[in-house]
């Protein structure tokens, strides 16, 4: 139970399950039995994870089954989680079983879950691939905490990801607590006795390393001659699809070949849990001969120490920790003279064996299931925990005046490069028409803060659309590579909708005649693909723009037209989607947000239809109630939301476009009105800027005019891409034209803080 005394009542663990055959699939029934144990009102459901080709009869625990390789199983056990009010997710995550690049399908359903979610990681890696370091990267992000089974995982994770060791938990793999056995006892119930027994376990696959013991055993057996080697467990359900049983067969022969036969067993099943312990309390030395030292953590093993198991294994990581508790011997990867010398050292000393047995079993009690389930309950509490409370913070002004040297450390001779490694320009993504549509708008909504060098500016990112309009096509291009290469021919609807828009400002607002002519010219070039678009946010930005030209260009039969066909599209979009809980023109959330109901209102201003009109008004309303928290700051709809029909949104990732977008959409309809809430609406998402948040942390920098690149679970994204500095430079000017930020009566504290 946490300090705030809630207590997790229900959970799903997101898993491999019997009865598949494998590691995970064992621990996560261990970990539910063992937290049932713990706390018997608990519910935990299961939500199994299915190899390609597999069709396992599960336990009525597991609630849902999701297909390796299928997107729609991810979705609607994620829809599952979200409908029966699960406390929080559990995930014991390893390599191989999700599918996607690296497991990246996993990605999909956490993103959709609403609950707070726990990853045990059963691998950790000193060297990930890209695609390796983007999951766990990602997973990082998402999880309240990750749970790892050692310390040197722990610190493995800090160094190699950047994880705050504050936010990783240890947690021993957990074991049985079985007495100590009587070993000659056990031996009997196999048909073992009068052998000295050595066992390795588990699925049977050339990673083992189990040559490098059957190599050992002539020189083991020629000083005892007593012994058996034990080799437990069924051969990999996926070698086995791809081999059968080659692979065991081979070792059979090399046994043969070497004249060991009758010192090596091999036990070609899958042994349940209560049945191999059987087997390990009949072992004189466990013996794990792998060939990788990458395994951050071995069940088997830490079996085999807790029912006092001397050890003699090669120092896979794992390992390594154990053995230096005094428990076993360390042998070279491959060296079959090491394993021969080392357990014909242990097999001829019986008192070291037996002081290894005892310090084995002391630190198997450490290990035990009930100690995990105690763990794991009290960093299950803690997440579930309520958030900290949110304190305003006087003092700190809202105006900030315009300022562009955060867009200028971005921009080159070309045009503004899309993105940043924290304030340096990662000239690896090169450019994008989207972000020098935003740009070029920017530089003729300065007011006041115009100078030349906005000028020259302009002129660059005019540059940079007019390079991107393919006549040829009747589209504009978007992305650009570093080389000034195009990427493409054409670009999304949304990139057209956006240079439309650009251009339309740039006629109707740019101070220099030659850049209206300029615009104008290519408006009326693009403007008839704009009839054409399908995609809702493309049509509205369009009608901005259109609506933008006729500014300064009434009477423009184009502009107008693209307004009255784009604006029906919209109200027809909407009539055919809203539901009594749902005012909107999609069943989902998406980007931009904003953006449809304000392009609905101005097109019922300039079409002067008054249904048009209300329905933008009825939509910016419903929005803005959703984009509202309990305490009554601004929460822009997280792009974790997206593709979650008729689903209220989830709050992260938050992007700053969506708070500039809610300012001009709010500022529109307080034109519009008069009525003071919007007035209210454009503050809150202002002070979202300033840290008046969900996290309480400033987004965006007065001093030089950056912006962070949005809020996530885990902090602020220290990044300060081309689309962050920009939506808050255009929030800023639009605030500071209409001197809203400091003449609103209703102006609340600002800002605020975590406590």
């Amino acid at each position: 139970m946490n300090a705030h005394g809630k207590r997790t009542g229900h959970i799903a663990l997101i898993g491999n399950h019997p009865p598949r055959m494998c590691g995970i699939a064992t621990f996560t029934a261990d970990v539910r039995a063992a937290l049932l144990a713990a706390r018997p009102d608990l519910v935990a459901d299961v939500y199994a994870m299915d190899e390609p080709g597999g069709l396992h009869a599960y336990p009525p625990q597991v609630v849902c089954q999701i297909g390796q390789a299928d997107l729609a199983d991810y979705r609607a056990a994620a829809r599952r989680i979200n409908q029966d009010g699960v406390d929080l997710v559990c995930v014991q995550h390893e390599y191989g079983i999700f599918g996607g690049a690296a497991g990246a399908h996993l990605l999909r359903l956490l993103d959709r879950v609403e609950a707070p979610v726990v990853v045990t990681l059963h691998t950790v890696l000193a060297d990930p691939s890209p695609e390796q370091r983007f999951v766990i990267d990602a997973l990082a992000r998402r999880a309240d905490r990750l749970i790892v089974m050692t310390e040197r995982a722990r610190n493995m994770l800090q160094r190699v990801h950047g994880v705050p060791l504050a936010r990783i938990a240890v947690v021993a793999h957990g074991v049985p607590d079985r007495p100590i056995a009587d070993v000659e006892a056990a031996k009997a119930r196999f048909g073992f006795q009068g052998r000295k027994v050595l066992l390795t376990f588990g699925l049977l696959s050339p990673n083992k390393g189990i040559e490098t013991m059957i190599r050992a055993l002539p020189a083991i057996a020629a000083e005892h001659p007593d012994v058996l080697y034990v080799v437990l467990g069924a051969t990999h359900p996926q070698l086995v699809i791809q081999q059968g049983e080659a692979y065991r067969e081979r070792l059979a022969v090399l046994a043969r070949e070497l004249g060991v036969e009758p010192y090596v067993r091999f036990i070609n099943e899958y042994t349940e849990t209560d049945q191999l312990l059987d087997y390990l309390e009949a072992v004189d030395i466990y013996v794990t001969p792998y060939l990788n030292e990458a395994q951050i953590t071995s069940g088997t093993l830490s079996y085999a120490v807790a029912l006092g198991k001397p050890i003699v294994s090669t120092p896979y990581w794992h390992a390594a920790d154990l053995i230096a508790e005094g428990v076993g011997i360390e042998v070279g990867f491959g060296d079959s003279d090491g394993f021969a010398r080392a357990i014909n050292t242990l097999l001829a000393d019986p008192e070291r064996r037996e002081a290894m047995r005892q310090r084995a079993y002391a630190v198997g009690r450490t290990m035990i299931w009930p100690r995990l389930a105690d763990a794991y309950l009290d960093i299950f509490d803690r997440a579930i925990a309520p958030r900290p409370l949110r304190l305003p913070v006087a003092g700190r002004g809202d105006r900030i005046a315009p300022r562009l040297a955060a867009v200028e450390r971005l921009t080159d001779q070309c045009g503004i490069i899309q993105h940043s490694v924290f304030s340096v320009p990662d000239r690896h993504h090169g450019y994008c028409v989207d972000d020098n549509a935003r740009a070029l708008i920017l530089m003729h909504r300065l007011g006041d803060a115009r100078t030349e060098r906005s000028e020259a500016l302009a002129t660059i990112y005019a540059g940079f659309v007019q390079h991107a309009w393919n006549r040829d096509r009747g589209m504009f291009r978007n992305f650009m590579a570093y080389d000034r290469r195009w990427l493409e021919e054409v670009g999304s609807e949304d990139s057209f909708g956006r240079a439309l828009w650009a251009v339309g400002v740039t006629a109707a607002e740019a101070r220099r005649p030659d850049l209206r002519r300029w615009a104008r010219h290519l408006f009326d070039e693009a403007a008839p693909t704009a009839l054409k678009l399908q995609n809702h946010r493309s049509l509205a930005f369009a009608m901005l723009g259109a609506e933008a030209l006729l500014e300064g260009q009434p009477g423009h039969t184009l502009a107008y037209r693209i307004i009255e066909t784009c604006g029906r599209r919209l109200a027809l979009a909407l009539a055919e989607t809203r539901r009594p809980d749902w005012v909107w023109f999609e069943p989902t959330l998406g980007y931009d947000n904003a953006r449809l109901p304000e392009a609905l209102i101005r097109a019922g201003m300039v079409l002067g239809d008054q249904r048009m009109h209300a329905a933008g008004l009825e939509v910016l309303g419903w929005l803005d109630r959703i984009q509202t928290a309990e305490d009554g700051h601004f929460r822009a709809v997280g792009n974790e939301s997206f593709e979650r029909p008729f689903a209220p949104p989830l709050p992260y990732d938050q992007q700053p476009v969506e708070a500039w977008a809610m300012i001009d959409a709010a500022l529109t309809a307080w034109a519009a009105t008069r009525d003071p809430r919007w007035h209210a609406a454009a503050q809150r998402a202002w002070r979202w800027f300033l840290g008046d948040n969900d996290l309480g942390q400033p987004v965006a920098s007065a001093a030089d005019g950056s912006c962070f690149d949005g809020l996530m679970r885990d902090g602020v994204n220290l990044n300060t891409g081309a689309e962050s500095v920009l939506a808050f430079q255009l929030a800023a000017c639009v605030m500071a034209q209409t001197g809203l930020v400091s003449d609103s009566p209703e102006r609340p504290e600002t800002g605020a803080v975590a406590v």
